[in-house]
């Protein structure tokens, strides 16, 4: 059985932290179009932006998504 990304919990993580997408966006560097990208599920985060991400909402990186068993 493998694991893989689910759908991305950014929303419910910037809700947690009570920060906006714009907020995540200005502290990291990355442009609010990105963020929301994220957050709406066009986009998989890259490991390095995760790794960033996780750091700014003080969570860990697997919180971003959800795990689902393929």
């Amino acid at each position: 059985m493998a694991l893989a990304r689910g759908r991305c919990r950014l929303r419910y993580l910037l809700k947690r932290a009570n920060m906006s997408q714009a907020e995540l966006a200005r502290r990291t560097g990355y442009s609010p179009q990105q963020v929301s990208n994220w957050v709406n599920n066009r986009e998989k985060i890259p490991w390095d932006a995760a790794l960033n991400i996780s750091y700014v909402l003080s969570c860990h990186m697997e919180e971003l998504y959800e795990v689902v068993n393929v």
